[in-house]
């Protein structure tokens, strides 16, 4: 399968969200022996007496200057990796421009499912939450073969179409988790950022990693529309009559203002944030992502294993 060739177009066309994840990952990544999410970090665990032939970056040197002895730290990399994908399920995510094939509540579905489906290959237990103002489904981290079924019925069920409130369901999961989780959050993340960062800052205060993907409509982020134009506002915003050239700038402005505090907080809490817009090939969004995790992580251990 070459990258960029599942067209969102020729996605939306397939019935199946089922059928859609699988294509968006089976070849291209058929070939990876390695989870794109492994372990949530990798932490010290204990000494041990140096012997010859140790590698002298292990050294830890401060037990050295205490103790004037050579003791190599060891580390205890998580490989048991527990995933929750979070799909935003709110009125907002319905929304899809005339030159695009799917809703981004669509492509937030296949992206949810190919990343179940992915993490449930390298036998990782994934879980599923839906979401709007509430967590609407909630369903258990499993590694089972099957669970994946679950995950995909899960997806293809859509709720009242409420307004987004990212900050009470993440503290609501920040109750719900008994054990250190990577959360996948998949949403537009429209409301309050200050809010949305809190929630994200909880869960981090936990020890969650979290990864976060901004999905947006092209409209949304080029604003092409020319002459008289009445937009149908979601989530209770009302209608608007108005020409949208003299508006042009202004909302390119706040919608520029509100990526950039989005990525700057998330960055501020070493939280993965990357944007993705509904006309970007499935196959190759994802993993020109994972590619970019991979090399991120391989640097991090490396950052940690050596002692830098």
């Amino acid at each position: 399968m070459q990258r960029g060739l599942l067209d969102p177009k020729i996605l939306a066309r397939i019935g199946s969200l089922e059928l859609r994840a699988r294509l968006a990952v089976e070849g291209y990544f058929s070939g990876m022996h390695r989870s794109p999410f492994p372990g949530v970090s990798i932490e010290f665990a204990d000494h041990r007496a140096y012997t010859q032939g140790d590698d002298i970056r292990h050294v830890d040197w401060k037990v050295y200057g205490r103790t004037d002895k050579y003791y190599i730290k060891r580390y205890e990399q998580e490989t048991n990796l527990n995933c929750m994908v979070l799909v935003d399920d709110s009125e907002s995510m319905t929304y899809r421009s005339a030159d695009v094939a799917m809703t981004k509540r669509q492509y937030a579905a296949s992206m949810a499912a190919a990343v179940a489906y992915l993490a449930l290959r390298q036998r990782d237990a994934v879980g599923l939450v839906v979401f709007d103002e509430t967590i609407t489904r909630f369903i258990r981290p499993s590694n089972h073969p099957a669970h994946w079924r679950h995950i995909v019925q899960g997806l293809a069920a859509h709720g009242a179409g409420r307004k987004t409130g990212v900050r009470p369901v993440l503290d609501d999961l920040a109750e719900r988790l008994p054990r250190r989780t990577l959360l996948i959050l998949i949403s537009d993340l429209f409301g309050d950022v200050e809010e949305t960062l809190m929630g994200l800052k909880r869960l981090r205060y936990q020890r969650h990693e979290a990864v976060v993907f901004n999905v947006w409509d092209p409209a949304e982020l080029n604003f092409p529309f020319k002459g008289p134009t009445r937009f149908e506002g979601l989530e209770s915003t009302g209608r608007l009559l108005t020409q949208p050239e003299a508006m042009r700038s202004q909302y390119l402005a706040e919608v520029a203002r509100f990526v950039e505090s989005l990525r700057r907080g998330c960055r501020d809490m070493q939280i993965e944030w990357t944007q993705f817009d509904t006309s970007t090939p499935l196959d190759a969004a994802i993993s020109t992502y994972l590619v970019t995790r991979s090399a991120r992580l391989r640097q991090r251990s490396s950052r940690v294993l050596g002692g830098r």
